[in-house]
C-alpha cells in the first residue's frame, strides 16, 4: 500500500511540473509573438514593410526579454498557482509582472537600439497581457460560461427541467458570497433575479448584475414581477423577531424557502449555496428560543451518578446528550429497546470520548431488574422518561398504559427511594391535565405517585409506602424491600406539551406526506397544540430538576398554542407548494381520546414563578395519599388481569379523567368539545390564529 501511495504522489508532482513547464514555453512563444504583432499592426499588417533596423532591434532584444519575462513570472508565482481557483490576487500579480516587463523592455530597447514606435510598446504589452491571462483564466471562463448556460435554462429546457427564479434576502457579505457561488458553481438550475435588503443605501444598486430593488415591503411585488419560486434568506446575524417578520411575508408566496446556517460559517468561509438549509419548523412557533442557566445545571449534575430511563426515546436520548456535557460521574442509560439504545450509545462515544456510561437493557415493569440496577450503581439523580406515549395505540391497549406508565413509574420511584437516590424527576405531559385518553390519565397517575412518595418521605412515613410488585418475595427479600423512614429522595414532575421531531410528532408525518405529493392529513381544522423543540424541553427539564425541593409539578411555558392546520399550511408553503391546490389538506376527524385543546394546568392548581420565566411551579392538588395507594394496588391487579373496565377504574382514581363510552361521542363528564377548565385565553388565541389563505388575502389587499 505504501508503494502505491508513493507512486500516486510522484505522478501528481510530475504532472504539476509538466504543467509549469508548458506555461513557461507558452510565455516565451507568446511574449515574442506579442511584440511582433505590434510591429505588424504598426506597419499596415504587412511584415515586409517593417524597416530592417527596427526588425533587427526587435529580433535581438526578444531573446533577452523573454528570459526576463520567465524570471519575473516565477518571482510573482505565476507558475505555481492553482489556476482552477484563480481570482483577484492572481490577476493583480499578472498586472504587476506585466508592468515590470514593460519598464524593462523600454529600458533595454532604448539603451541598445534607440527609440521604437510608441505602438510597439503599447500594443506589444497589451497583447502579452491578454495572452498571459488567457492561459491562466481560460478554465475559469469556461466554467462561468457553462454556469451561465445552466442559469439561462438551456440545459433545463433540453431535459424538461426548467430553471428557478431566485430571490435573495440580504445584500451583505453573506448574500454576495451566495450570489457569487450560484453564478460560479452552476450547482443550482436557476438564476438570482433580484435582491431584497432593508438598507436604503443599497437600493437601486447592482451586485454581480443583480439589482437590489428595495426592502422587505417589496418582497411580495418583486415575487410577482420576477416570477420567483425560490427564496434564499441570507442574513445569518438577523434577530429572531426580524426573521419571524420576514418569514411571515414569505410564507404567503408559496415559494420554497431556504436559509443560511449559523453566523460562525462566515468566519470559516463556509458560505456556499450547498450549505443552504430548509427553514426549521421551530421558526414557525412564534417565540424566542429557550435559554437556560447552564452553570446551575452543571453545578447540580457535576460528579453525580445519573440514571435515565427510556434513554433510547426522543426525550430520553436528548437527556443523555445534554447530561453527558455536564461532567457527570457516571451516566446509566436504561431502556427496553436495544436498537435505539445502541444508537444513543454510539453517538455518545463519538461526541464525548471521556464520558463514563453504561447501557442496560431492561423494563421499568421489572422490579427485580430495577433492584439490581439501583443496588449496583446507586444513582443519585433519576430522570424517568420511560413511557408509552402514543395516544391512539394506548386507547386500543389501556391496560398496557397502566402497566408501563403508572406501575412502571411506581416501581422505579420505589427503587429510587429504597436505594438512597437524592432526586427523582418524572417526565410528564400536558395530556395529564383533565385527560380524555388513557395515556393522559396514566401520566396523571404518575404525577400522583411521585407526589404521594414525596409527602410520605417528608413526613418520615416512607415505610408505609406499599411494595406493589407482581412477583413473590422470599422472607429476606421482603424485609429488604421496605423503604426506611430515613429515606431522603425528593420527587418532582415536569410537565410540558408536544415536542418537535419526537417519535409520533406530526411534523415528520407532514413532511413525508408533502414529499409524496399529499394529501396532508389533519384531524380537525381547529385543533391546537403547544410545541417546543426536544433540546429546549430537555434543557428546561434539567433546570427544573436543579430548582426542585420535592413535591413540585414544574410546568414549562410552551409559548402560544399553534393551530395544527396553520402549521401544515406553512410547511406546504415553505416547501414551495400551494396549500389546497398543489398539495391537498384532508381532515380526518379527531382520533379516540384526542382533544381539540391541550391544557397545561388544572383549575385547582396555581402557579408560582421561578428564576427562569419559562419554568413555573404548579401547586399540588391535595388528595388522600393512603386511599390513593390502596386504589393503585387494585388498579395494578385489574391491569394485569386485563380487565375491560379498566377505564372506569382509572376514572375512580383520577377524578378529572373523561373518556368516551365505546364508539359513542359521550364522555364520562363535561362536554366533549370544550376544555374542562376555563380556557378563554386559549380560545382567544386560537380564534386569532389566521389561516394561510387569510394572510394571503390581506397581503394582496
Amino acid at each position: 500500500m505504501k508503494k502505491i501511495g508513493e507512486t500516486s504522489v510522484r505522478k501528481k508532482v510530475e504532472a504539476w511540473r509538466l504543467k509549469s513547464a508548458v506555461l513557461v514555453f507558452y510565455d516565451i512563444i507568446f511574449a515574442a509573438l506579442s511584440f511582433f504583432l505590434a510591429l505588424w499592426l504598426r506597419y499596415g499588417c504587412n511584415a515586409r514593410a517593417i524597416p530592417h533596423d527596427i526588425f533587427r532591434a526587435y529580433y535581438i532584444s526578444a531573446g533577452i526579454y523573454v528570459l526576463f519575462i520567465v524570471i519575473m513570472n516565477w518571482l510573482f508565482r505565476l507558475y505555481n498557482s492553482i489556476w482552477k481557483f484563480a481570482g483577484m490576487p492572481e490577476f493583480i500579480r499578472i498586472i504587476c509582472a506585466t508592468a515590470v516587463d514593460l519598464v524593462f523592455n523600454i529600458l533595454l530597447v532604448t539603451a541598445a537600439f534607440g527609440l521604437m514606435p510608441a505602438m510597439y510598446y503599447v500594443c506589444g504589452i497589451l497583447f502579452q497581457f491578454i495572452f498571459v491571462c488567457s492561459a491562466r483564466f481560460s478554465r475559469r471562463l469556461l466554467e462561468y460560461c457553462r454556469g451561465y448556460l445552466r442559469r439561462r435554462g438551456v440545459k433545463g429546457r433540453l431535459s424538461g427541467v426548467y430553471p428557478s427564479n431566485i430571490m435573495l434576502i440580504g445584500a451583505g457579505d453573506a448574500g454576495q458570497l451566495i450570489l457569487h457561488d450560484i453564478n460560479k458553481s452552476g450547482e443550482i438550475n436557476g438564476k438570482v433575479r433580484c435582491i431584497i435588503d432593508d438598507d436604503p443605501e443599497k437600493w437601486g444598486r447592482v451586485i454581480e448584475g443583480v439589482p437590489v430593488i428595495g426592502g422587505r415591503d417589496k418582497i411580495v411585488s418583486a415575487a410577482g414581477r420576477y416570477h420567483i419560486n425560490r427564496i434564499f434568506l441570507v442574513i445569518p446575524s438577523v434577530t429572531f423577531e426580524e426573521k419571524r417578520k420576514i418569514l411571515d411575508i414569505c410564507k404567503t408566496l408559496s415559494c420554497e424557502i431556504k436559509e443560511l446556517p449559523n453566523i460562525y460559517k462566515l468566519y470559516t468561509g463556509e458560505i456556499t449555496v450547498s450549505k443552504m438549509k430548509d427553514v426549521p419548523v421551530e421558526d414557525l412557533l412564534g417565540r424566542k428560543p429557550v435559554t437556560v442557566d447552564l452553570k446551575q445545571i452543571f453545578e447540580y449534575l457535576s460528579d453525580k451518578v445519573v440514571l435515565v430511563t427510556g434513554a433510547g426515546g426522543s426525550i430520553g436520548s436528548e437527556l443523555c446528550n445534554q447530561i453527558a456535557a455536564h461532567n457527570v460521574k457516571l451516566l446509566v442509560m436504561f431502556d427496553c429497546y436495544e436498537n435505539n439504545l445502541y444508537d444513543v450509545q454510539f453517538s455518545l462515544k463519538n461526541r464525548f470520548p471521556g464520558l463514563k456510561f453504561v447501557s442496560i437493557i431492561g423494563s421499568v415493569r421489572d422490579s427485580r431488574k430495577l433492584k439490581e440496577v439501583f443496588s449496583h450503581y446507586r444513582p443519585e439523580v433519576v430522570f424517568h422518561a420511560a413511557a408509552h406515549k402514543h395516544v391512539p395505540l394506548m386507547e386500543d391497549s389501556p391496560c398496557e398504559a397502566i402497566k408501563n406508565n403508572a406501575l412502571g413509574t411506581y416501581k422505579t420511584a420505589y427503587a429510587a427511594a429504597l436505594y438512597g437516590c437524592r432526586r427523582f424527576v418524572l417526565i410528564s405531559t400536558d395530556k395529564a391535565v383533565n385527560p380524555t385518553n388513557i395515556m393522559g390519565a396514566s401520566k396523571r397517575l404518575c404525577e400522583m405517585i411521585v407526589q404521594s412518595f414525596d409527602k410520605k418521605i417528608k413526613e418520615k412515613k416512607a415505610a408505609e409506602i406499599p411494595a406493589l410488585f407482581t412477583h413473590a418475595f422470599d422472607e429476606e427479600d421482603a424485609e429488604q424491600a421496605i423503604i426506611p423512614d430515613t429515606a431522603v429522595t425528593e420527587f418532582v414532575a415536569v410537565r410540558f406539551g408536544n415536542v418537535l421531531g419526537s417519535n409520533g410528532s406530526v411534523i415528520p408525518l407532514f413532511k413525508k406526506q408533502i414529499e409524496m405529493g399529499g394529501p396532508v392529513t389533519v384531524t380537525h381544522p381547529d385543533i391546537v397544540r403547544y410545541f417546543m423543540t426536544i433540546p429546549e424541553a430537555v434543557s428546561l427539564v434539567l433546570q427544573a430538576a436543579a430548582f426542585a425541593h420535592g413535591g413540585e409539578i414544574f410546568v414549562l411555558d410552551m409559548g402560544e398554542p399553534v393551530k395544527i392546520d396553520a402549521l401544515a399550511r406553512n410547511l406546504i408553503s415553505l416547501s414551495g407548494y400551494r396549500p389546497d391546490e398543489d398539495i391537498k389538506i384532508v381532515y380526518t376527524g379527531l382520533r379516540p381520546g384526542e382533544k381539540l385543546y391541550e391544557e397545561k394546568l388544572m383549575a385547582e392548581e396555581g402557579l408560582k414563578r421561578t428564576s427562569n420565566e419559562l419554568i413555573h411551579i404548579g401547586m399540588p392538588i391535595p388528595f388522600e395519599e393512603d386511599v390513593f395507594l390502596k386504589q393503585l394496588s387494585r388498579l395494578m391487579q385489574a391491569a394485569y388481569d386485563n380487565r375491560p373496565d379498566i377505564r372506569e377504574l382509572v376514572a375512580e382514581v383520577v377524578t378529572t379523567y373523561r373518556f368516551k363510552d365505546g364508539d359513542a361521542n359521550v364522555y364520562s363528564s363535561g362536554e366533549p368539545d370544550e376544555p374542562a377548565v376555563s380556557n378563554d385565553g386559549v380560545k382567544e388565541i386560537v380564534s386569532g390564529l389566521k389561516s394561510q389563505k387569510e394572510i394571503a388575502e390581506e397581503t394582496s389587499a
